[in-house]
């Protein structure tokens, strides 16, 4: 987004095939394209953040509405259909419900309320809409498991989706294969679930990944858990992990500075062979490191599937 005087205007590109960059068609842009809908709406509608799902997008705007737009079948717009929006169209279902913030996972969509209620819709097999089923709500649904609370933020991952209350408790729910949850099992959540080991501290942010997420405490210190296999999770392994882990080299209370200026942590005894990122974009590589190599080092941690293939666009 860029400023111009009293008008915010903001651009989009990239891959489009499902209108996902708001420009009105579905062709791939491969330079930034002004997104001239919201300039167009009465007055002209500020936007106050964006979120960016896999095929779709979500946006509030200053006065708290919610947009969404690009792929919608499953519900992920909050339209109440299952229709693609190649231009930002407003989530009437919660028109009267100013929104604070919006976050996207894959095929889902989560929102914060400026009255600190949570939202979800979208797609939830992986029971990561929280409400206790797995079905998809094609319409925002107040999460009721965590309508004592106060949730000041929230992120979504591939199937998974962590919130944060005022208080600065973590709850996390949806698909937790690799343990991205955080609540020390591998089994999926359909409601929201305490992450046990951070509840003594107070967590000011959190965020996810693909598969695994972070938290950062009030006190500095950096924690992560769920898929490692590429070293996502800063443990200087690549052990998957089912529950929080400090990143000694970014936290307060860890290592610190010391062990970025050093810089010189060797790969594990060249188990896994380095794969360019670029390589790594579409599909993932057969990630069959040497197992009893990996469980010496990992014990009960880690795991490695024989195969983990990313959605890939048919050329």
């Amino acid at each position: 987004m860029t400023i111009h005087g009293p008008i915010i205007i903001f651009f989009s590109w990239g891959r489009n095939q499902n209108g996902q960059l708001g420009l009105g068609h579905n062709e791939d842009s491969l330079v930034p394209q002004r997104v001239e809908a919201f300039e167009s709406l009465a007055q002209g509608c500020k936007v106050k953040m964006l979120a960016a799902g896999a095929e779709h997008t979500a946006a509030v705007t200053e006065d708290g509405k919610l947009y969404g737009w690009g792929w919608g079948k499953y519900g992920n717009l909050g339209h109440g259909d299952r229709q693609d929006r190649m231009l930002p169209a407003l989530v009437t279902a919660v028109e009267d419900e100013p929104m604070k913030s919006v976050a996207c996972g894959w095929r889902h969509t989560i929102a914060v309320a400026v009255s600190g209620r949570l939202y979800t819709f979208g797609w939830s097999k992986y029971g990561q809409l929280g409400h206790g089923d797995y079905r998809d709500h094609l319409v925002p649904h107040i999460v009721d498991a965590l309508t004592d609370f106060i949730i000041s933020e929230a992120a979504g991952g591939w199937r998974h989706t962590v919130g944060l209350t005022s208080e600065g408790k973590v709850y996390a729910w949806g698909w937790n294969r690799f343990g991205q949850i955080g609540i020390g099992n591998n089994i999926d959540q359909c409601s929201p679930q305490l992450i046990q080991s951070l509840a003594d501290m107070r967590v000011a942010t959190v965020c996810c990944g693909w598969r695994h997420t972070v938290a950062i405490t009030e006190d500095g210190n950096v924690f992560s858990w769920g898929r490692g296999t590429s070293g996502q999770l800063g443990h200087g392994d690549l052990c998957d992990r089912s529950s929080p882990k400090m990143i000694e080299a970014l936290s307060k209370d860890g290592e610190a500075c010391e062990t970025i200026g050093k810089s010189n942590h060797s790969r594990i005894g060249g188990a896994a062979p380095w794969i360019a990122p670029s390589e790594r974009y579409a599909v993932v590589p057969d990630e069959s490191v040497d197992q009893v190599l990996l469980s010496s080092i990992c014990g009960t941690y880690g795991t490695v599937p024989e195969s983990d293939v990313k959605r890939q666009k048919t050329v």
